[in-house]
Formats: C-alpha cells, sequence, structure tokens
C-alpha cells in the first residue's frame, strides 16, 4: 500500500484522462499506472459523464503521484503550470523534448518550455542550469541568459560556452 503524498497535483482533462495516463507512463521510465476510479451511474446528472468512463486516473512519474481527471470541458490547460524536468544529459533532454512535443504545439516551445499533444506544458531542462545562472559573475549570468532566451529545446553545449565565455 502506497502513502499518500502530501499534495498531489490533480490535472483536469477533457474525457482523455486514460490516454493521457497511458502517455505519460510509457514515456517516463520509472512510472506506473496505479489506479483508475469510474463514474457510477450516480450523479449523472451533475457530472454528465457515462457510467463506466475513467474518472480519475492515478499515475507516478519517478515517484510522484498525478491525479488524472474527467471534468469536461469547462476548463484547459495553460503554460502558467509547467512540469519541470531535470535532465542529467543532453541524451536525457533529447528523450524528454522528442516524446513531450511530438503531437504538441509548436508555438509553445521556447526556452526549454513545449506544451504536449494534450496541451500540458513541461520544461526540460539541464540539472547545471541553476548553478549557471546564479553564478556570482554576472557575465556568466548575462551570457547564458541570453543564449537560453535563443533556444527552444535546451543544449547543454551551447549553455556550457556561453558560461565559459570567450
Amino acid at each position: 500500500m502506497h502513502s499518500l503524498q502530501k499534495i498531489t497535483p490533480c490535472l483536469w482533462f477533457d474525457g482523455r484522462a486514460e490516454e493521457a495516463a497511458e502517455y505519460y507512463v510509457s514515456i517516463f521510465r520509472n512510472a506506473k499506472l496505479c489506479q483508475i476510479s469510474r463514474y457510477p451511474e450516480a450523479g449523472k446528472e451533475h457530472h454528465g459523464q457515462e457510467p463506466g468512463t475513467a474518472m480519475t486516473v492515478v499515475v507516478e512519474l519517478d515517484g510522484q503521484r498525478f491525479t488524472l481527471m474527467n471534468g469536461g470541458p469547462m476548463f484547459q490547460f495553460s503554460p502558467a503550470v509547467s512540469f519541470q524536468i531535470n535532465c542529467e544529459s543532453q541524451d536525457e533532454i533529447d528523450y524528454f523534448w522528442d516524446r513531450l512535443s511530438d503531437g504538441g504545439a509548436p508555438e509553445a516551445q521556447n526556452c526549454g518550455w513545449l506544451a504536449d499533444k494534450f496541451g500540458l506544458s513541461w520544461q526540460v531542462v539541464p540539472t547545471i542550469l541553476p548553478s549557471m545562472i546564479t553564478d556570482p559573475d554576472p557575465e556568466k549570468c548575462n551570457r547564458v541568459m541570453s543564449a537560453l532566451l535563443q533556444m527552444k529545446k535546451l543544449d547543454i553545449g551551447g549553455l556550457k560556452k556561453a558560461y565559459a565565455g570567450p
């Protein structure tokens, strides 16, 4: 039995929660589908969903649990909320970027951010970035930030080159 984490993000989908759960579990290597609850007949006049369709799907992605809920078309995802994936290597950045951006919105790709095919925003970032942008040398920080702002998918080599300077 898994103990509940204190805070669990709940993501609102319009009928595609089960599809999204399978999609995310297929992308993250340390992932599992944990639980599915289905809409009952009771309350149909309120929830408007067909009995038996997924109401909530709980997934675990790299140790973080998420609840995906089929709530209807009333609410949509916004880039104001995103999930960061901290990557150790360029290969890892490429892996997540390629899979999560597939079918997503190309216009939402900027500075390591992307929106997947469900409209959910992700930030695919190298673990070395925080130390670069908080370096006490303002010239290094400025060079890294200037390089980052020109990238869609983040490039560790380009960031390191900007950090090192001329």
